[in-house]
């Protein structure tokens, strides 16, 4: 029996997210369908953690176990050729019996991207928020700053997360700009259910001043999911890395 670790970019605008679901097309009902037909046994894919419908992955990891000795350079070309052009396996390893990709994971690193400027893109709608109003970037990671460190996440917990607990340590939040996109980058131990796009939500209010930096502090310490802003698109999500 072997385990294999892949690493695998996907545009998820067209499925409804990595979990497998019986009557809806998903990241995992897809590749677990074609891994099937290489290794010519079911296959069953754990990844280092779902993404929702709508949201990209750079890197996710993932791996399966399989009697298969069908090489790794094999498998990997024979995915690429059956995968639909939306899901690319980048990378594909043996790992020991101890690495399982969610719990041997010590943290992730998502990116949000927004569009700012007077006019929508036909190219990036796909992967970007579109925005006309100027965001303040200075504001937005003077409010950002304040994510450092462990906190309790409650105010940008969605009401489905089923984490045990809300207490996440995020080790980096800010922003940069390139061209027309601003672009978020966050690294933590972990993450809530519609965690980053709650905060990037929270943070485009503080960019637009609507809410101050000093209010955006106090909303994050008040636990209260009321207090916070909207909810952002998944569209402008993408997982950029998973630690180990």
């Amino acid at each position: 029996m072997r385990k294999i670790k892949l690493i695998i970019e996907y545009d998820g605008t067209d499925y409804h997210g990595w979990q497998y679901q019986p009557n809806a097309r998903t990241i995992q009902g897809v590749m677990e369908e074609q891994a099937g037909r290489i290794v010519n046994e079911k296959v069953t894919l754990i990844a280092s953690g779902r993404t929702d419908a709508g949201v990209h992955a750079l890197n996710q990891v993932a791996f399966f176990k399989t009697e298969s000795s069908v090489s790794y350079e094999a498998l990997q070309r024979g995915l690429n050729a059956l995968l639909p052009h939306d899901i690319v396996v980048k990378e594909l390893s043996n790992v020991g019996d101890d690495f399982h990709s969610r719990f041997s994971a010590t943290g992730k690193v998502y990116i949000y991207q927004i569009l700012n400027r007077p006019y929508p893109s036909a190219l990036l709608n796909r992967f970007s928020w579109f925005i006309r109003t100027p965001l303040d970037i200075g504001l937005m990671n003077e409010a950002a700053a304040h994510l450092i460190g462990e906190h309790d996440f409650s105010s940008f917990r969605a009401s489905s997360c089923g984490a045990p607990h809300p207490v996440k340590t995020v080790r980096a939040a800010w922003f940069r700009k390139e061209g027309d996109l601003i672009i978020f980058e966050i690294e933590a131990s972990g993450f809530l259910h519609h965690m980053v796009r709650n905060i990037v939500g929270t943070l485009v209010d503080v960019g637009a001043k609507r809410i101050t930096t000093v209010s955006f502090k106090e909303l994050l310490h008040s636990r209260d999911r009321k207090l916070a802003g909207a909810t952002a698109p998944p569209q402008g999500l993408f997982l950029k890395e998973v630690k180990y």
